[in-house]
């Protein structure tokens, strides 16, 4: 897989597109946002998926939707984007879940 950007696509546009590409191939649509070196992939609600560099490279972040009891704070997981097949069949069941349950996140609405 290139992660290489070309003159008008940024590397977060390119890792976002993969990821999109990996969705559809499982049956989930998201739109692609870019702006300031990230790109969002918006899935559903409650399921916004960064694409960022990160200290050891691209990588996908999204809410689990829990929030920690302790701090309050949600709680994310991630994956790193050269495993784009992996993030998208774990975002996919996040999805699922939404779906199926919109409560499963611990939010209030």
């Amino acid at each position: 897989m290139s992660l290489v950007a070309t003159p008008t696509r940024s590397p977060a546009l390119v890792v976002a597109e993969q990821l999109r590409g990996e969705l559809e191939r499982l049956g989930v649509v998201a739109d692609v946002h870019e702006g300031d070196g990230v790109a969002l992939l918006s899935v559903w609600l409650h399921l916004v998926v960064w694409c960022e560099r990160g200290p050891e490279g691209w990588r996908y972040r999204w809410w689990t939707g829990r929030v920690s009891q302790r701090s309050g704070r949600w709680i994310y997981t991630g994956c790193r984007a050269l495993a784009v097949k992996t993030a998208a069949q774990r975002i996919a069941t996040r999805y699922a879940e939404l779906r199926r349950d919109p409560s499963s996140s611990s939010l209030p609405w």
